[in-house]
C-alpha cells in the first residue's frame, strides 16, 4: 500500500467526516454559541484524558505490533488478547470510577453539577468507545484500508445523526452527551467488519496475558499517557485563561477555529497515522526511514500549505457558511492558526519516527516541553495582542518543535545512526 494510494482511500473517509464536521459546526453554532462551544472543548479534552486511561493507552502499540509482526499470525493473536485484556479490564474499572464521581468531575471539567448526568452516558458506553478503537488500531495495523475507511465513514454518520438529534432537542446538554456515545455505537459496525475478516475470532481478543508483549506496549502506554495528560490538560489551562482574561466567548472563538484546523487538516493527520505508523514500524534500515520521511515532505506539506493558504483566502466565507455572525471575531485568529497548522504537520511528519520506532523517552520529554511552552506562550503573547495572540503562540512554538524534532531525528539519520539504537 503506497502513501498515495492509501491517502486516496482515507480520503474518502476524511471526505465524508468533513462533510459531516460541516453540519455538526452549523447546529452547534445556530443551538449552543459561543460559550458553549467552549464547553464541547473541555469535555472533549475530558473524554481524550478517560479514554487513555481506560484502554492503558495501548492503541498505537496495537498497530505498531500488528504491522512488525505481519508474517506471524500467533504473535499478532498474542499483542491482540494482551491488549483486549488490557482494555476490558481498564474500561470497567474507570466507568465504575466514573459512575462513584460523576458530580466531581462535572465540576471540575464544566464547572456545573448538574452536567454529571453526561458523565453517566458516557461511562455507561466506555467499553464499546475502547473496543472500536482496538478494532480500529488492528485493522490499521493489518493494513484492512478499506474495512478501516468504512469504520470511520459509519463514525461520522453516526457522530452526525446522533449530534442533530440531541442538539435540536436538549441543546448544549444533547451535544455532550452525543459526544460521549456516537463512537460506543460505531462500536457495532467495525465489530461486524472485523467478525468477516479471516483473521477475527472473539477468543483472539481475550485470554493469557503475555508480560513481554505487555512491557512492549508499555511504551506506547507512557506515551500515549503523556499526550493524554499534556495536552488536553494544556488545552484546559488555555481555554481558563481566555475566558477569565477575555472572556467565555472567546474561549469558544478559538475552539470553533481549533475544530476547523483540525477538520481541514484530517486527511494530512490520519494519513500519517493510518500510512506512516505502520510503515515506520517495519522499516529497519536507515535510509529506508529517510527515503519515507522525504516523500512526505514532497507530498504531504506542499497539500498542507495549499490547504492553509485556501483557508485563510476563504476565511470570511467559511465562518458565514460553518457558523453563525457570533462568530465573525474568528477571523482575527486565521493567519497564525494556518501558518502554525503547517508547522505542525513539517514536524509531525519527523514527529511520527519517534512513535513507529518507541523512542519513549524523546517523545515524553519533548510533549511535556511543548504542551507547556505552549500555554506560557499564550498567557504572554494574549496579555499582550488580546485574542489573535493565542493562534500566534500556536505557530511559534510549533515552529520551534519543528527545529527540535530536526536536530533529534532527521540529523541522527543524516549521521547513519540508526534511529533502533535510540529506543
Amino acid at each position: 500500500m503506497t502513501l498515495i494510494k492509501t491517502s486516496f482511500l482515507n480520503g474518502i473517509a476524511v471526505f465524508v467526516k468533513i462533510l459531516t464536521l460541516l453540519g455538526i459546526n452549523k447546529l452547534l453554532a445556530i443551538y449552543v454559541g459561543p460559550v458553549g462551544y467552549a464547553a464541547l472543548g473541555q469535555f472533549q479534552n475530558a473524554m481524550t484524558m478517560i479514554t487513555t486511561f481506560a484502554s492503558g493507552a495501548i492503541n498505537t502499540g496495537v498497530t505498531k505490533y500488528t504491522a512488525e509482526y505481519y508474517d506471524n499470525e500467533e504473535k499478532q493473536r498474542t499483542v491482540w488478547r494482551t491488549a483486549g485484556t488490557i482494555a476490558i479490564t481498564g474500561s470497567l474499572l474507570t466507568s465504575f470510577i466514573i459512575m462513584l464521581y460523576s458530580k466531581p468531575i462535572a465540576v471540575w471539567f464544566l464547572n456545573d453539577e448538574s452536567y454529571a448526568g453526561v458523565f453517566l452516558w458516557f461511562a455507561a458506553s466506555l467499553v464499546f468507545f475502547v473496543f472500536n478503537s482496538l478494532l480500529l488500531a488492528v485493522l490499521n495495523g493489518k493494513k484492512e484500508i478499506g474495512r478501516y475507511v468504512i469504520a470511520n465513514i459509519a463514525g461520522s454518520l453516526f457522530a452526525l445523526i446522533i449530534t442533530a438529534i440531541l442538539v435540536i432537542k436538549f441543546g448544549l446538554y444533547g451535544a455532550l452527551v452525543a459526544l460521549a456515545i456516537f463512537q460506543s455505537l460505531a462500536f457495532f459496525v467495525t465489530l461486524s467488519l472485523c467478525y468477516h475478516s479471516e483473521w477475527f475470532k472473539f477468543s483472539y481478543f481475550m485470554g493469557v496475558f503475555d508480560k513481554k508483549i505487555a512491557m512492549n506496549l508499555a511504551k506506547y502506554t507512557l506515551m500515549a499517557l503523556c499526550t493524554a495528560v499534556c495536552v488536553p490538560i494544556s488545552q484546559i489551562f488555555i481555554r481558563r485563561h481566555l475566558a477569565n482574561t477575555l472572556g467565555w466567548e472567546a474561549a469558544g472563538y478559538w475552539e470553533a477555529m481549533w475544530r476547523m484546523s483540525a477538520a481541514y487538516l484530517m486527511l494530512v493527520t490520519t494519513t500519517l497515522s493510518v500510512y506512516y505508523l505502520p510503515r515506520l514500524s517495519e522499516l529497519k534500515d536507515t535510509e529506508e526511514i529517510k527515503k519515507e520521511i522525504i516523500q512526505g515532505y514532497k507530498i504531504i506539506l506542499p497539500v498542507s500549505i495549499f490547504a492553509a493558504v485556501l483557508m485563510f483566502l476563504l476565511r470570511d466565507f467559511i465562518i458565514s457558511v460553518l457558523f453563525s455572525p457570533e462568530f465573525k471575531p474568528i477571523s482575527k485568529l486565521f493567519l497564525g492558526q494556518v501558518i502554525g497548522d503547517v508547522l505542525k504537520i513539517g514536524s509531525w511528519i519527523l514527529a511520527f519516527v519517534m512513535l513507529g520506532k518507541a523512542m519513549t523517552k524523546y517523545f515524553i520529554i519533548t510533549e511535556v516541553l511543548f504542551s507547556a511552552s505552549y500555554y506560557f506562550m499564550v498567557v504572554l503573547m494574549t496579555d499582550k495582542w488580546g485574542i489573535q495572540g493565542v493562534s500566534w503562540a500556536y505557530a511559534f512554538n510549533y515552529l520551534i518543535y519543528w527545529t527540535v524534532m530536526y536536530f533529534l531525528i532527521f540529523r541522527t539519520l543524516e549521521n547513519g545512526v540508526s534511529v533502533c539504537s535510540q529506543q
